[in-house]
């Protein structure tokens, strides 16, 4: 049974991997209201497309950032992210950010070390706040290893787990969590409900300002009509939109006023 789970494990890694991502894009600085957009683990800007063309539309600057997220651990992607992204941003009023999965685990490291005095509200779709059990199950596999690089090997539950190292986040953060899973294989990893990726137990970090549940599942929220009206909803009033007309069912606790 062991030996059939890690084949069809090891053929699903191979058919979700994605290639190396491009070179970060280079934009000129921006002025006013501006988003930045960080993508998660083995993906690349692509998957923020259409949350950037949303925010776009709604009259924000978006900044959809693209880095090389497979190649190095999540010390060193966060310099390099925010040496790049730092000219562009400096001078603006207000900095807004969206992050999916590790993108929120990058933001809260730079923000161990710098201040953001121009820090606006943040959204961070299913962040592994509190480390994944798939890394715990599946790190010292090579094909895991070589899919989701340093980076991914720190995303666990244990030790080595960098987002339990992370101090509590001091700003104003919205949390969206999925409770679909397309993936029942790596679920099979995850205790209690999961999306796919992160078990909801484990996406709220210790202190938050708001949390919202939808129907979505890990991979697929940042394309999620009903994610994407949350994110902006929060960025705009700071809370989440639980009487939200057509927006999906959804559960939101703990909220932090």
């Amino acid at each position: 049974m062991k030996t059939l789970l890690l084949i069809l494990l090891t053929g699903w890694l191979v058919a979700i991997s994605i290639s190396r991502e491009a070179s970060p894009c280079h934009l000129p600085a921006a002025k006013g209201e501006i988003v930045v957009l960080l993508h998660g683990l083995a993906r690349s800007s692509n998957a923020m497309n259409k949350m950037a063309k949303e925010l776009q539309a709604d009259g924000y600057t978006v900044i959809n950032h693209d880095y090389p997220s497979t190649s190095a651990t999540i010390e060193k992607l966060t310099v390099q992210i925010f040496q790049t992204l730092e000219p562009q941003i400096k001078d603006s009023e207000t900095v807004h950010f969206v992050t999916h999965s590790m993108g929120g685990i990058i933001l809260r490291q730079h923000l161990e070390e710098h201040e953001l005095p121009n820090l606006g509200r943040t959204v961070m779709l299913a962040p592994p706040s509190l480390g994944s059990e798939v890394t715990d199950r599946l790190g010292n596999i090579f094909l895991y290893q070589w899919i989701n690089g340093p980076a991914g090997n720190q995303l666990g539950t244990g030790t080595n787990s960098h987002p339990l190292r992370l101090k509590a986040p001091e700003f104003e953060l919205g949390i969206i969590a999925g409770d679909r899973t397309i993936n029942p294989i790596l679920s099979m990893l995850i205790p209690g409900p999961d999306d796919g990726k992160v078990a909801l137990a484990r996406v709220k970090p210790a202190v938050y300002t708001d949390y919202i549940q939808l129907h979505a599942t890990h991979a697929c929220m940042v394309w999620n009509k009903n994610v994407i009206a949350q994110t902006k909803h929060f960025l705009e009033h700071g809370f989440f939109n639980v009487d939200g007309g057509n927006l999906s069912s959804t559960l939101k606790e703990n909220r932090h006023d």
